[in-house]
């Protein structure tokens, strides 16, 4: 997400376990599929609660970068692309693929790996408006200027209480 950040949205791990959860239960219906392709770093996580309860065994990964400094997103850059055995074993399109995302915010990740695999249905756990339309199932949209902090991008730390000075 490009420009100050003005609301933030922490997810726990629990949460985000719910979440990925909740989209599998929304792709149940819409597969089935012979792959999953995470989109990393962020995808991998999702990508594996989906796989365990959909039980897919072929993983593969897209690899893109496009946010260099943590909280600016900059020029996108594609590390890794799919497996070309992969690709022809879905004619080409990504018929039968399953794209995860852990976020679809601007879009230009989605919209880099949807040329690459066209007929794959994308899905993310969260969405922004600008990145929605690319993707075809998501669970929870959260407003542009939201910065989403996941659980992976935390740590646990001790709290004093309120009466002694803390938060």
């Amino acid at each position: 997400m490009t420009g100050p950040q003005q609301k933030i949205f922490p997810v726990s791990w629990d949460q985000f376990h719910r979440d990925a959860r909740a989209l599998t239960w929304r792709l149940s219906g819409a597969g089935p599929f012979s792959a999953i392709v995470a989109i990393t770093r962020g995808g991998l996580v999702p990508a594996a609660i989906v796989a365990r309860e959909l039980d897919v065994r072929l993983i593969e990964t897209i690899c893109v970068a496009s946010y260099h400094d943590y909280t600016t997103q900059g020029e996108l850059k594609v590390m890794k692309t799919v497996a070309d055995d992969l690709i022809e074993r879905c004619g080409g399109e990504g018929r039968g693929i399953l794209i995860v995302d852990d976020l679809v915010d601007t879009g230009k990740t989605a919209r880099v790996v949807r040329e690459m695999l066209p007929q794959a249905h994308f899905a993310t756990v969260y969405a922004k408006p600008q990145g929605r339309p690319l993707v075809d199932t998501f669970i929870t949209e959260v407003s542009q200027d939201t910065w989403i902090y996941f659980p992976w991008d935390m740590g646990l730390t001790f709290q004093p209480p309120i009466r002694e000075g803390g938060a």
